[in-house]
């Protein structure tokens, strides 16, 4: 660190150490809003007036069958946002006795005031809930955290790894804590669970914001969670226990700036503030739906698994503190050995693609061994991401990953023709499709996937994102984080498989041992994959002339940790032609065979390293992170 950013830094953490509050003042702030909590209970029954719910009956009969050499697991994949609503309202409105909630992001949103409201009634009709969020991009309005210190006797909140002790971080202090306290600021708590009485469960990538749930008019998260029942709950509540007991989880009520609110007004507020709410019609819908067995049981019932081994991957709150000597946290060191038992195939779903040494070196082992199986990678493009930093290095490496270790890489649209994301739920009012090229695919868009009617195109407009595009409509990027062994290991959960999370994030998994779920979770990914849905990566056509020598500058610069300015990159995207798909929408052998070597085929044209976005030199901004970036890879 330079002398000027040592100076910021100790004059912004100064500052913020004159606004502190001593500890006998917050430890009054935290007294009167103990003495404001409600304390009746709505409900005087055993089971706390629970919703009935065929999945905890389920849950009972599979932990009186389950042993430890033959568990007993039901498990439901939730690939779509609404059902994944569903699935929570659900099991917090079946909870009797306890509701763990844990995650990364929390935003006080529709979806967001939808389940908290689900929990503040839930502790007033008897259950003991905890709520634990990573302060850094979860709720910060002063008066709602004031309100919530003081709701009830049975609701507690508390905010994970707060910068400076604060629910809320401004821009300076963001600044000042990346300058002065990086390996603390960085260390981030990406576990993602709901708990209820030991028995039910949700992990997976989606958090608490519209956008998860397919209510966003202009970007919506392509996401996936696993709803489980049986014995291995009881491991994620032993793991959500670790995270609350830590020093790093502080209650609400202890933070300074909601102390302070606190004792400004002598009082917590007596109700929450009003949410900023944008279709209050939709929660009321879904809330309804929450109280239909019949829907209930065909949305989440019916579809659902019976399998047997069940295993769950967590970080230890002490991460990156207490890392093991090879630097990763549990999930990394278990996906690690997963994939390193792969014989057959490996299909990895990740929205950023962008591996670590220690991945790089798990996949060129593979490769050079003698079975050398498949490795086949669903990931953003930079039309569909959220990070376009964390695409620009995983564009510097695309000749590693496509040459060296032999991946195929499909890159999602940020229009994918059939979705799994509910377009009509989005709000999204404009009725145009977007354009085609010449003689490639040209399917209507359809909502969701079997829709009967046109998509609507979005309302968000081309500017709407993280990147400008061509065209305006509801864009769509890639959220889920998952893989598949040999088709038999199914694993989903909150791990990018990215450097920030081996190094820095605490993350978790569920890992399921069973051919059936592992062949359901591969027709998920591989939907993801089609044509129609992404953009095939793969070698651009050699040019004329000097090949060779361009290949080799090419790979030169690559390895450069700065200045990586060779224009010509190795890979480019490939659309598929119209014409090499059958009638009824497959692939044509010539179309399938192509997809190896997609320059030599006519079934494959090449459409630009970045196409649909719109951007003036958007190869300069692009080449500009994967010349200077490469150093920032381990925290993107």
């Amino acid at each position: 660190m330079n002398l000027r950013g040592t100076l910021l830094a100790g004059t912004l953490l100064a500052l913020s150490a004159c606004a502190h509050l001593p500890q006998a003042r917050r430890a009054e702030a935290e007294a009167i809003a103990a003495d404001a909590r409600e304390t009746e209970v709505m409900c005087q029954r055993d089971d706390a007036c629970a919703a009935p719910s065929p999945w905890r009956e389920d849950a009972l009969t599979l932990l009186a069958q389950s042993t430890a050499m033959a568990p007993a697991h039901r498990v439901l994949l939730l690939e779509r946002g609404e059902d994944a609503l569903l699935a929570r309202l659900h099991l917090i409105r079946a909870a009797q006795r306890s509701i763990e909630l844990q995650t990364y992001l929390y935003t006080d949103d529709d979806a967001g005031r939808l389940v908290l409201n689900e929990l503040i009634a839930a502790a007033r009709r008897g259950v003991k809930v905890r709520l634990l969020l990573d302060q850094l991009f979860s709720v910060d309005d002063i008066r709602t955290l004031s309100a919530l210190a003081g709701m009830h006797i049975n609701f507690e909140l508390r905010l994970y790894n707060p910068t400076f002790g604060e629910a809320q971080t401004n821009a300076l202090e963001f600044g000042a804590g990346i300058v002065c306290c990086f390996r603390r600021f960085n260390r981030r708590m990406h576990v993602k669970a709901l708990v209820v009485d030991d028995l039910l469960a949700i992990t997976g990538g989606r958090n608490y914001q519209n956008r998860y749930y397919d209510w966003d008019s202009g970007y919506n998260y392509r996401d996936r969670d696993l709803m489980v029942a049986g014995s291995v709950v009881s491991q994620m509540r032993v793991a959500f226990d670790a995270f609350w007991q830590h020093r790093l989880s502080i209650p609400i009520a202890r933070l300074h700036d909601v102390a302070r609110d606190i004792l400004s007004e002598g009082a917590v507020p007596d109700r929450l503030p009003a949410a900023k709410l944008s279709r209050t019609e939709r929660s009321t819908r879904l809330s309804a739906m929450a109280n239909d067995p019949e829907q209930l049981n065909q949305r989440l019932f019916v579809p659902s698994l019976r399998v047997g081994r069940v295993e769950y991957l967590v970080d230890t709150p002490g991460k990156p503190q207490q890392l093991t000597p090879s630097r990763h946290g549990n999930v990394s060191h278990g996906l690690h050995d997963l994939v390193a038992q792969a014989r057959d195939s490996v299909l990895l779903q990740t929205p950023y693609l962008v591996l670590s040494k220690p991945a790089k070196r798990l996949f060129r082992r593979l490769g050079a061994g003698p079975d050398q199986p498949t490795v086949e990678i669903s990931t953003n493009s930079l039309a569909a991401t959220d990070a376009w930093p964390v695409y620009a290095l995983s564009h510097k490496y695309k000749r590693t990953y496509l040459r060296e270790l032999r991946f195929q890489i499909w890159e999602y649209k940020p229009f994918p023709t059939n979705s799994m994301i509910d377009l009509e739920a989005t709000g999204a009012l404009l009725p145009e499709p977007a354009p085609m090229g010449p003689n490639l695919i040209d399917v209507p868009r359809r909502l969701g996937s079997g829709g009967e009617r046109p998509a609507m195109r979005g309302s968000g407009g081309k500017r709407h994102g993280p990147v400008p595009l061509a065209h305006s409509g509801v864009r769509v990027g890639l959220h889920a984080k998952s893989l598949v062994i040999d088709r038999h290991i199914g694993v989903v959960g909150t791990h990018n498989f990215d450097p920030r999370s081996d190094h820095y994030n605490t993350e978790c998994a569920l890992v399921v041992f069973d051919d059936t779920f592992a062949r359901l979770l591969e027709a998920q990914i591989r939907h993801d994959m089609r044509p129609e849905n992404a953009w095939l990566i793969a070698r651009r056509p050699k040019p004329a002339i000097f090949s060779g020598l361009d290949y080799s500058l090419g790979k030169l610069f690559e390895h450069l940790p700065l200045f990586d300015l060779w224009p010509f990159r190795y890979a480019t995207s490939y659309e598929l032609d119209a014409s090499c798909r059958s009638a009824d929408g497959e692939l044509m052998a010539e179309a399938t065979l192509g997809i190896a070597d997609p320059a030599r085929s006519r079934c494959w044209q090449a459409v630009g390293s970045f196409p649909e976005v719109d951007v003036p030199l958007k190869g300069l901004y692009t080449r500009l992170m994967t010349a200077f970036g490469a150093g920032l890879a381990p925290i993107l």
